[in-house]
């Protein structure tokens, strides 16, 4: 998004209506790309108190009014718009947060000092273009269950990160998994360099080959090197509700028998949806987390059966709310 311009609206409601707004914003598969929404509580000590905030890179048109007004489906509504100040709404949104600890990770900014605490991996993730700096309660479970999930005994010697984002959870499977050979993906250009530069500053080897990674621009499944990657042992997507349930097809071709898929970025009233279309495609939870109102499932494959159509046996269901 641009620097030179950016505006802002914001719509104040409570929980249930502002996350109806965001189901309503998956669904709309007409969205304007160009305008990026996100949910959020306006205080830690009143959480039913949320807001939807949708930035764009222009003064918002009355077009752009209406089709966020669309979202809270006929509800009275006011929208505030403001005009940013001339810089990069995404980097001012992730200035100042405070590290996140998770799992054996401790994800921090450079205005934070990394830890010498045994066993636990410092990823140093400064504010970017692009999202998943550890900060939103999905990133921070998928850290959590990457890390139950090694201490399961998982082995990946193949993984794939769909909407990487800064890159961080491709880097954490490395942590784990120092032998993998990894390919890391995001539809959003702006990934790419952001990724480079993330990988450098902490040590991640780029390219193709065990303990390396590779980045690709892609949407879903649809690039060259991830179809000739697969099938993957751990197949990584933290991305939205909609899109995880299109492509549970395609993840569940490419995860090999007995592999693994870590979903997140769905709200909890939409994990019905996720685990059907997932469980149609030859998947069965192994584990699930939940993080304030959010989703983190851990699928498995069952070895040497069919994507669809097969029965799985019954899994040790690992279950949290955080």
């Amino acid at each position: 998004m641009s620097a030179e311009e950016s505006w802002k609206i914001t719509v104040f409601g409570p929980r249930e209506q502002v996350q109806a707004a965001l189901v309503a914003h998956e669904d709309a598969w007409d969205w304007d790309p160009g305008i990026v929404i996100a949910g959020s509580e306006i205080a830690e000590d009143k959480p039913d108190d949320w807001q939807l905030e949708a930035w764009l890179d222009h003064k918002p048109t009355k077009t752009d009014k209406a089709a966020v007004e669309a979202l809270f489906g006929g509800d009275t509504i006011k929208l505030v718009i403001e005009q940013l100040p001339d810089e990069d709404w995404v980097t001012l949104s992730q200035q100042g947060v405070e590290p996140i600890r998770e799992g054996c990770f401790h994800v921090h900014t450079a205005e934070y000092p990394p830890v010498s605490e045994p066993g636990v991996r410092n990823f140093l993730i400064p504010a970017s273009q692009a999202f998943g700096t550890g900060q939103h309660a999905t990133t921070a479970g998928c850290l959590a269950m990457l890390t139950h999930m090694k201490a399961q005994g998982v082995r990946v010697r193949n993984l794939a990160d769909i909407g990487t984002g800064t890159g961080l959870l491709a880097f954490a499977g490395m942590h784990l998994w120092p032998a993998a050979r990894v390919v890391a993906s995001d539809i959003d250009a702006v990934c790419g360099p952001v990724v480079a530069d993330n990988a450098d500053a902490n040590g991640v080897k780029l390219g193709d080959g065990p303990g390396r990674m590779a980045m690709v621009i892609a949407a879903g499944m649809d690039h060259p090197l991830l179809r000739a990657s697969a099938p993957f042992d751990l197949l990584i997507a933290n991305i939205l509700a909609g899109p995880l349930v299109e492509l549970a097809p395609d993840f569940a071709r490419s995860v090999a028998p007995g592999g693994s898929v870590l979903l997140a970025g769905l709200l909890e009233t939409q994990e019905p949806v996720v685990r059907a279309a997932y469980r149609k495609a030859g998947l069965r939870l192994a584990a699930r987390m939940v993080r304030g109102d959010w989703s983190i499932l851990w699928l498995r494959r069952r070895p040497g059966g069919q994507v669809r159509g097969t029965r799985v046996g019954a899994l040790p269901e690992w279950s949290q709310r955080w």
